[in-house]
């Protein structure tokens, strides 16, 4: 699975800043048809976009794009005009149900085999940003195998809840615990909230660690001086890649020995420390540190 440490959106109808988006090494470019595009200019982001696809070079960044939600009166022209560029991924924000889900993999999957492409090359992920999609995230995080990861709209989710946002985010605190327990059960990416002030670095290191701490695998970010913070915050450290290393390695030769829990540093291994073991390597492994 592509690591998604960063998933940096920027306007579809922009090509200087999509081009931009290319040079900074970040895990994922979202060109987006949604929230960062007005109304009057959907029509020539779809347009920009294929452009941008065919011409530019974006090395190992993934190229998503983002289409506009179920009612809105865009999404079937948006999607049309998105995999006609064959990208590595489909944004759907604003999921509430796992029949939208199954809609928009049905629809990708006739493009495929029309195309005759293999099934699955075109892979979705999923924005859950209302309290009826939190409601339902068993049923979405189980809805297609086509779907990689969900990922968390703090912003809309406040407003459909009546809450108000803080810098603390305790308001949403149960639907982001919420998304990683949906994705961790089943084998998918959870990916965090965007944080709003780009120019307070500070606050966003800060976030994108407790962000990780919680099980996210990476966060939204809108800025390109949002990049190196996040994926750095998301990445293991040295220290807790060669930590890890030796949890995995005691754990095998305490299994060959016969036993069971044993003590290493100081402090009790057993199955789940291994977990967490395995779960950095896996981050760092995503990350290309391995």
């Amino acid at each position: 699975m592509h690591s998604r440490r960063a998933l940096l959106y920027m306007p579809g109808d922009d090509r200087r800043k999509i081009q931009k988006a290319t040079t900074l090494g970040v895990d994922c470019i979202c060109m987006d048809m949604e929230d960062g595009v007005a109304i009057t200019r959907k029509v020539e982001a779809r347009a920009v976009i294929a452009q941008a696809v065919k011409e530019l070079d974006f090395g190992k960044s993934e190229r998503c794009i983002r289409i506009n939600s179920f009612g809105s009166g865009f999404e079937k022209f948006d999607l049309a005009a998105a995999v006609a560029t064959n990208p590595d991924a489909i944004v759907v924000p604003k999921v509430e149900t796992a029949a939208q889900v199954r809609s928009i993999s049905e629809y990708i999957e006739l493009y495929e085999v029309s195309s005759k492409m293999e099934t699955g090359s075109i892979r979705m992920l999923v924005g859950v940003e209302t309290a009826k999609g939190i409601l339902n995230l068993r049923e979405i995080a189980e809805a297609d195998k086509r779907l990689e990861a969900i990922i968390f709209g703090a912003e809309d989710f406040a407003a459909s809840v009546g809450a108000t946002r803080t810098r603390q985010a305790a308001e949403v605190l149960y639907a982001r615990s919420a998304v990683v327990t949906a994705c961790a059960a089943n084998e998918l990416q959870a990916i965090d909230m965007v944080y709003i002030d780009f120019h307070d670095t500070e606050g966003l290191r800060l976030e994108a660690q407790q962000g990780a701490g919680l099980g996210f695998s990476g966060k939204q970010i809108i800025h390109p001086n949002q990049v190196v913070p996040v994926q750095e915050a998301f990445t293991p450290s040295a220290e807790a890649i060669a930590y890890a290393q030796r949890v995995v390695k005691a754990f095998a030769a305490s299994q060959r020995e016969g036993k069971g829990a044993f003590a290493l540093d100081g402090r009790m291994i057993d199955l789940p420390l291994l977990k967490n073991a395995q779960n950095v390597l896996d981050r760092a492994k995503a990350a290309g540190k391995l």
